[in-house]
């Protein structure tokens, strides 16, 4: 895993990325088109607004704040993506409340092999968060490529038939009622579990 690190980006290096291709008609990844652009171009519109509005509540922050275990929470991502765009604001403003929280992105397309491991139902989906103790690199979680509510009404509607834009335009309307508050939920739970478990540990 210590390869994919020394090859990952920061936040400001991932978005700078973003943006560089945007100014010249292109997005991440191989696959190019005028419909890949709108998407890139949209979903850094809705990270740039996400990341302005997402709000903390107290216990969320206190457990980003006290969490006590160093991490990297290395994230499989794209620039064109939807979902990416919908948390990693989120994402990074837990982590901006931590001390002991680094965040470093990958593209998925670039590191298909990684990708691979971290399979979504067969599919390579994104983002995918993998939570690594900074020190051993051991794996602590994963999170993605949704909020589980999320992921159950996806599925939900796949069972059903319904189509690949009306499923689309059914998941942003989710995002939009929920305004990041599963994604906030599911974080808390998870670094609830990780601080308990370094407090046992420091307990024995």
């Amino acid at each position: 895993m210590n390869e994919y690190i020394e090859k990952s980006m920061s936040y400001a290096e991932y978005t700078g990325l973003i943006d560089r291709l945007l100014a010249e008609g292109k997005t991440t990844g191989p696959k190019q088109s005028e419909a890949m652009l709108q998407y890139a171009t949209l979903n850094r519109q809705r990270m740039k607004r996400i990341g302005k509005t997402t709000e903390l509540n107290e216990p969320l922050r206190a457990l980003a704040r006290g969490n006590s275990r160093k991490m990297i929470w290395l994230i499989i991502t794209e620039g064109w993506c939807g979902d990416a765009a919908q948390s990693i604001p989120v994402i990074e403003r837990i982590a901006d409340e931590a001390d002991n929280i680094e965040t470093r992105y990958l593209l998925r397309d670039d590191h298909p092999e990684l990708m691979d491991d971290y399979l979504t139902n067969g599919a390579r989906s994104i983002p995918k968060l993998i939570a690594l103790d900074a020190e051993t690199l051991v794996e602590l979680f994963t999170w993605g490529p949704r909020p589980q509510k999320l992921t159950d009404y996806f599925n939900e509607l796949r069972s059903e038939g319904t189509d690949k834009s009306a499923i689309s335009e059914k998941l942003q309307r989710w995002y939009n009622e929920d305004r990041s508050g599963s994604i906030r939920d599911e974080f808390e739970t998870l670094l609830r579990r990780t601080n308990a478990v370094v407090t046992n540990a420091a307990n024995r």
